[in-house]
């Protein structure tokens, strides 16, 4: 289902569902929103078809099931891949695209959405996965000349804490160009912008869940340009092994991170380092703050009993009887 809106100041609006999830755009003339639309429909499609693990016929999947042989991928696989390593390079190894195997040990196999219903507790229970391979996103052999890709046996990718985001940035920058005028793509909460912002910025509301109401417990921000990110282990949960799981994985147990954080959104340059920069931080957990200080990247840090901690020049919330602890580069 596709909804449109055309707002009196001119800004067009549309959203729908792809990869899995829903998807908003926003752009500055409502006569380009057409132009724009088309724009990021293709390269979300073409994201799917090449970094889907949920697709039979997606070329990572083809990946997983030829691991352990040379596999020549597309170009657009081999920049998603790239951009996966050096996630894990920039994290310390805290985003691993290697946890393909875990997340399916994990119960995730198919959309949360068909998953069974969590049992309820705050977080997941300290349950250990025996994975089969723990090899880690080392082993991964890219020859981006040739596009060829090179990983033991037994490995699985998942690009999930990248290729989403990554998405989100190339859907913003294809609308601009082809429309013209400042453009705001919204993949699950994943936010790209690109071109000039509306005066004041772009208004976005900070939550646990993207789809919540603008009512929902959080913050309203604005940004003129860059990314944002906001990842939640609150949200996409489900039952598996009579313990409740999340999409987060600590590639250091194999098992969803339970982390002192429940929600963490980053600004950031674009909206990929901004996702590789939470999902990072609901891995590391009290060594989030620290860490995203020293990248100077604004960041909101919300913990299981409410609290929220921000960094850098992320903005203080409005409400007097909710100020936030402040967190300074070091």
């Amino acid at each position: 289902m596709r909804e449109r809106a055309m707002h009196d100041e001119g800004l067009g609006r549309a959203t729908w569902r792809a990869l899995g999830t829903q998807v908003e755009l926003r752009v500055r003339d409502r006569n380009e929103l057409a132009a724009a639309e088309a724009q990021v429909q293709r390269e979300l499609d073409a994201i799917d078809r090449a970094c889907s693990r949920f697709r039979a016929d997606s070329e990572l999947s083809r990946l997983n099931a030829r691991a352990g042989r040379p596999v020549r991928v597309s170009p657009l696989l081999a920049q998603a891949l790239e951009l996966a390593v050096d996630a894990a390079r920039l994290t310390e190894g805290d985003v691993d695209p290697t946890v393909g195997r875990a997340l399916q040990l994990a119960g995730y196999d198919r959309d949360w959405r068909r998953l069974a219903a969590p049992r309820g507790e705050p977080q997941p229970q300290p349950t250990r996965l025996a994975l089969q391979a723990r090899l880690g996103w080392r082993t991964i052999g890219l020859d981006r000349a040739t596009c060829t890709v090179r990983m033991p046996a037994g490995v699985r990718l998942d690009l999930g804490a990248t290729a989403k985001a990554w998405a989100a940035d190339r859907a913003a920058a294809a609308a601009f160009a082809a429309s013209g005028c400042g453009v705001l793509v919204s993949v699950g909460g994943d936010i790209a912008t690109s071109g000039p912002a509306p005066h004041g910025g772009w208004s976005i509301h900070v939550t646990d869940d993207h789809r919540s109401a603008p009512s929902a417990p959080g913050q309203t921000i604005a940004i003129r340009c860059g990314g944002l990110a906001t990842s939640s282990t609150s949200v996409r949960r489900w039952s598996h092994a009579r313990h409740t799981m999340h999409h987060i994985i600590d590639p250091r147990t194999g098992a969803p991170a339970r982390g002192r954080w429940r929600t963490v959104s980053v600004a950031a340059e674009d909206c990929a380092q901004a996702n590789i920069a939470t999902t990072a931080a609901l891995v590391r957990g009290g060594g989030a703050v620290d860490w995203l200080a020293r990248l100077r990247l604004p960041a909101r840090l919300v913990d299981w009993q409410g609290r929220v901690t921000v960094v850098g020049d992320w903005p203080e919330a409005l409400d007097a009887t909710a100020q936030p602890a402040r967190a300074a580069a070091r």
